[in-house]
């Protein structure tokens, strides 16, 4: 009945070319066991990591590894750029917007040195759906992506 009764489906973007691979694989208990969220890892190949849905830029953390964007709603997402990177103390990762910024899926966030990244203990990023976030379902897309490419399908 012109779509009056269609569950509304979110897409969640890549946000930097990479192989995505299941949040289980991360070989961090935060983030394999779910404990932010459900969602997927990507192995970066890329060096600016985007937004991966429209909103406001909620959060960037101080050392710039980890940032999250929560849309005008019900969804709000979370990158973590390598694992223990944190330990970089910032280097090697270049700010690219403010926190409180409104973003449209695809705009850069963060750039990294690739480099510097494989300093830490791995360059797996895992991208999370927050808690409070509305989910009703979740449909993943394994596999190599480009930046911008749907990753996550989030039902109501």
């Amino acid at each position: 009945m012109f779509g009056l009764f269609q569950r509304k489906v979110r897409e969640v973007h890549a946000p930097v070319d990479g192989e995505v691979v299941a949040l289980e694989e991360v070989e961090d208990e935060v983030f394999s066991q779910k404990m932010l969220g459900d969602g997927v890892a990507i192995k970066p190949i890329g060096r600016l990591f985007c937004a991966p849905i429209d909103g406001k830029v909620t959060k960037i953390f101080p050392t710039n590894h980890a940032y999250s964007i929560q849309n005008p709603k019900d969804l709000e997402v979370m990158v973590h750029i390598g694992l223990e990177s944190v330990a970089l103390q910032g280097e090697g990762f270049t700010r690219l917007v403010e926190e409180g910024s409104e973003v449209k899926a695809g705009t850069p966030i963060i750039e990294v040195d690739m480099e510097v990244l494989k300093q830490c203990k791995s360059t797996i990023t895992p991208m999370v759906l927050l808690e409070g976030s509305s989910v009703g379902s979740l449909e993943k897309k394994m596999g190599i992506v480009k930046q911008g490419d749907t990753v996550m399908k989030v039902g109501k």
